[in-house]
């Protein structure tokens, strides 16, 4: 079984309930939105790959001396060997976060799934992929699928802020799902340099405060700025 590889790679969580613990990271490449502010366009090509099978992957995230594994992409579940991958890394006695824009759903053998439930800022209307606006925005968001993985997965959702008027959209999707627990609903800011992370970090802060959310740290941003293989 081949995958589409964009990377390996050994470092700190930058997200999440693990933010800071050593990870290794399983980046696939291929996603299926367009989102305007991505910040691994270089994980969406086939500039990069690697073309590796599911063993050969596990052997490499065997030779880091890790138990925490991140699967990542891109967009993971997309990739038709990815339970094969999950499977055979959980064989392997590691844990594993799956991270994923949740616009589709099937049981997955993971420990964590990180959801990443894209808003309505995200739609590229205009810029260099405004041609893919409209398959974006009719693609960004599946409420079924976010259910299937709260319903049957231990799970955390994480929202990238741009501005106060995300808080509407965010509620908007959390009351169409059943069960959330809000500890769970992280809101992150928009950022892909560490000038702009910080900038907006006080907006996002002050709106957790007010609304009962965690705040998602991004770490790697914080550490390196926007450095592949971070």
């Amino acid at each position: 079984m081949i995958l589409k590889v964009s990377e390996i790679f050994l470092s700190l969580q930058g997200e999440g309930r693990w933010v800071g613990v050593n990870s290794v990271f399983v980046r696939l490449a291929g996603c299926n939105l367009w989102c305007t502010w991505c910040d691994t366009l270089y994980a969406r090509g086939s500039k990069g790959q690697k073309s590796m099978t599911v063993e050969q992957v596990v052997g490499r995230v065997e030779e880091f001396d890790c138990g925490h594994v991140v699967v990542t992409g891109g967009e993971p579940m997309i990739a038709p060997e990815l339970g094969e991958l999950l499977e055979q890394l959980k064989g392997c006695g590691k844990y594993i976060t799956l991270e994923t824009n949740a616009t589709s759903y099937q049981p997955m053998v993971c420990d964590l799934a990180s959801m990443s439930p894209k808003l309505a800022h995200s739609t590229p209307w205009q810029g260099p992929y405004s041609e893919n606006a409209e398959n974006h925005e009719k693609s960004r968001l599946n409420v079924e699928a976010i259910q299937g993985f709260i319903d049957n997965h231990d799970y955390q959702l994480k929202f990238v802020v741009a501005s106060e008027d995300d808080l509407g959209d965010i509620e908007g999707v959390l009351q169409q799902l059943r069960g959330v627990e809000r500890n769970k609903v992280m809101l992150m800011p928009l950022g892909r340099t560490k000038q702009q992370y910080r900038k907006q970090g006080p907006l996002v802060a002050q709106m957790c405060i007010e609304n009962g959310f965690r705040y998602g740290p991004r770490l790697h941003i914080e550490l390196w700025g926007n450095r592949k293989g971070r």
